[in-house]
């Protein structure tokens, strides 16, 4: 029934996906943590520095970019934690279809954890994404005060 060529082809390129898929969610993982590690001295004193330099544009492009790395993790870990869910997934029913259930456990393992990895990037890169929008604007807001004060003397 499903026999043309564009099928098979379809299955060994989503077969040869698995394993770059697998890795991405592992460095996907790794760096939301480096960004924890980040983020947490940005809190502490990075952002702390940029309020004394009183250069907004230069702590504006500062806060979009490291923003924009915690939105890119947000969104694309989840996306390849859902390729790692379907692509073993299909092989995996096919076992089932053939009585080998072995196969179908092990696919639906590796289905589970790619999932629970895509998450945990995602959770992480979202947290960060939204602490330091907050944080950012609040520096921000301390150096349009700051501004304020001395135009005002």
């Amino acid at each position: 029934m499903f026999s043309s060529i564009s099928v098979g082809l379809m299955h060994q390129i989503t077969a040869i996906l698995l394993e770059p898929v697998s890795w991405a969610l592992i460095f996907f993982v790794v760096w939301g943590l480096y960004e924890v590690g980040i983020s947490i001295g940005e809190r502490t004193v990075e952002i702390n520095k940029l309020i004394k330099t009183n250069d907004v544009p230069y702590v504006l492009s500062i806060a979009k970019k490291r923003i924009e790395r915690a939105d890119f993790i947000t969104r694309l870990a989840p996306m390849l934690g859902l390729m790692g869910t379907l692509i073993p997934l299909g092989p995996g029913l096919a076992a089932l279809g053939d009585g080998d259930v072995k196969i179908l456990s092990t696919a639906m393992s590796v289905a589970f954890d790619t999932t629970v990895l895509g998450l945990l990037a995602g959770m992480t890169g979202f947290i960060i994404s939204r602490l330091r929008k907050r944080w950012y604007d609040k520096a921000l807001t301390i150096m349009e005060e700051q501004v304020e004060k001395k135009n005002e003397k």
